[in-house]
């Protein structure tokens, strides 16, 4: 049975669907079980289960299912946020304290209570431990050394939070609703902290339990995690303690398959029950089968093109405009991202407030040489770009270096699995990247901060944001986007956006191509799948099959 099957799903799926049988104990490659749902999905980009440290988009979804924060974006109603943990919460008259009452009976998976001291141990933690995610929490004036002051158990059921500026309410509630900022279990987690030597990289000589969680779950959410295997399967176990309505299906499996093709054949095969990886082609194909469906919602993601500043090419402003006339957005939209996205060219993803629809940018392949002509390159050059080997980004990719090379520039792609890309992209080591930003909160400061705002363009710099990654220092441009918090009317808010918008738009190092539409092909028994427009808000809980 299996080697009848290779030629038709690859490697990849085989290995999955050993997986698959050793999680569940059916044969491989067998029809999924009536209490599972398997989602074929390309979870390559996976590198930590701890929410203090994974910053992913694919984990996003995992830990968003897995554990709880005091608030969630209302689905209904993007606008605003809705209690989760939180029952109530009231703003101090000066804007700075936030003082959040917690549900009763709150209790983890593990069947530990769910405390106000949880939750100020773990915004603790996630400062102390400063990895990516701490940022959320570093831009309220939180360090190391203010973060027990500052965040404080008033008693078992209340939690207060002190920042430092009086934000606009809606920013800090929609930051709260991140699912990096998550409850996580004291009792469970402090006898899986180990020790390590003081240094500069370690100031509290504690990894507060980060190794221990990179593969394991302390959380409250509808699933506990079961199992992660790198480039294999994630496995969810429902959460029988979950203080809301429990998830309707006893597992949840996310199988690694990075193709589409094979996605859309498991799919009609019916091993398995969700694609979530699918192309044009193959989502044209589930839309023409009547045993199957699909389900879609835009994204609060975009997918760009960046140029590192440290490239001196990269770095004039001839050459990073030249580049964005050498962008088939059109071609690009009809084909490779046709019923998967948008064309979109500026960075904050319709939506959300102060979205900017502009588009002034096509393939001219005469503006881009005039333009590299006054650069000092009438000659072209070449250049590397970066790219997951994953659709639509890898045909993106291929597309641009044809137009490119129309222009004088040779563009070398170098393919890579996520995590490889990623790192480079991370350490400031490439000349370009093709990446997306899913917008880690619903407020339009979730993707100014990171495209716009460098406070420290140094290779030390703390806060490494897009900006940072690609080295643009922008130091005006910096403060603008923090004096954008402060703004409390809505429309005066939204007009500093589009102002910085426009900015990034004609000198930014990025090319915007577009807005992500999610889709999930799904089996005809399948009901209750809904996406939402961050990753953390696909919730798998109210998912049954008939």
């Amino acid at each position: 049975m299996i080697v009848q099957r290779l030629p038709r799903f690859g490697l990849h799926a085989l290995g999955a669907a050993l997986c698959l049988a050793l999680s569940y104990g059916t044969p491989a490659l067998a029809k999924t079980p009536a209490d599972t749902l398997v989602e074929g999905f390309a979870i390559d980009d996976i590198i930590s289960m701890d929410p203090a440290e994974s910053f992913e988009l694919t984990a996003g979804e995992v830990l968003g299912n897995v554990y709880s924060s005091l608030v969630r974006l209302d689905l209904d109603d993007t606008s605003k946020v809705v209690g989760e943990l939180a029952e109530s919460w009231t703003v101090s008259d000066d804007g700075l304290t936030f003082t959040f009452k917690l549900k009763p009976g709150l209790v983890f998976a593990s069947g530990n209570p769910l405390t106000a001291d949880d939750l100020a141990w773990s915004f603790e933690r996630m400062v102390k431990l400063d990895k990516s995610p701490a940022f959320l929490l570093n831009q309220f004036g939180l360090t190391g050394e203010n973060v027990t002051q500052k965040v404080k158990a008033l008693d078992p059921s209340t939690l207060a939070i002190t920042v430092d500026q009086p934000y606009a309410p809606s920013f800090v509630l929609n930051v709260m609703a991140a699912s990096p900022i998550s409850a996580v279990d004291r009792k469970l987690v402090e006898p899986n902290i180990k020790t390590a030597p003081v240094s500069d990289t370690n100031k509290y000589g504690s990894d507060f339990g980060n190794g221990w969680l990179k593969t394991n779950s302390a959380g409250s959410g509808p699933f506990k995690l079961r199992q992660w295997r790198a480039n294999e399967a994630v496995v969810l176990d429902r959460n029988d303690k979950y203080f809301g309505p429990q998830a309707k299906l006893a597992r949840v499996v996310y199988r690694h398959m990075k193709e589409s093709a094979g996605q859309r054949l498991a799919l009609e095969a019916g091993d398995i029950d969700v694609a979530r990886n699918l192309e044009p082609g193959d989502l044209t194909a589930v839309l023409a089968n009547p045993k199957l469906a699909v389900v879609t919602k835009p994204k609060g993601t975009v997918y760009y093109i960046s140029f590192n500043q440290k490239n001196p090419n990269l770095a004039k402003p001839e050459v990073r405009e030249a580049l964005k006339y050498l962008i088939d957005y059109d071609a690009i939209g009809a084909t490779l991202i046709k019923g998967i996205g948008e064309v979109h060219q500026t960075f904050l993803p319709e939506g959300v407030l102060g979205a900017l629809d502009a588009k002034p940018y096509k393939l001219d392949v005469e503006k881009a040489k005039e333009l590299l002509a006054s650069a000092g390159l009438k000659d072209g050059f070449t250049v590397t770009i970066d790219v997951r080997n994953t659709q639509p980004v890898t045909g993106i990719a291929e597309a641009f270096q044809q137009s490119a090379a129309k222009a004088g520039v040779k563009v070398e792609i170098i393919p890579g699995d996520g995590k490889q890309t990623l790192t480079k992209y991370r350490a400031r080591n490439h000349d370009m990247y093709i990446g997306q930003w899913g917008s880690d909160y619903w407020d339009p400061n979730s993707n100014a901060e990171t495209f716009t705002a460098n406070p420290d363009n140094s290779d030390a710099g703390k806060i490494k944001t897009l900006a940072w990654r690609n080295a643009w220092d922008v130091p005006e441009l910096t403060a603008r986007t923090r004096a954008a918090l402060l703004e409390k009317d809505a429309e005066n808010r939204a007009q500093l956006y589009r102002e910085l918008q426009k900015d990034v738009l004609e000198t930014g190092p990025y090319a915007l191509i577009f807005q992500q539409t999610e889709v999930a092909g799904i089996g005809g028994n399948v009901e209750g799948l809904r996406l939402g427009p961050t990753f953390d808000t696909n919730y798998v809980g109210p998912v049954s099959k008939k």
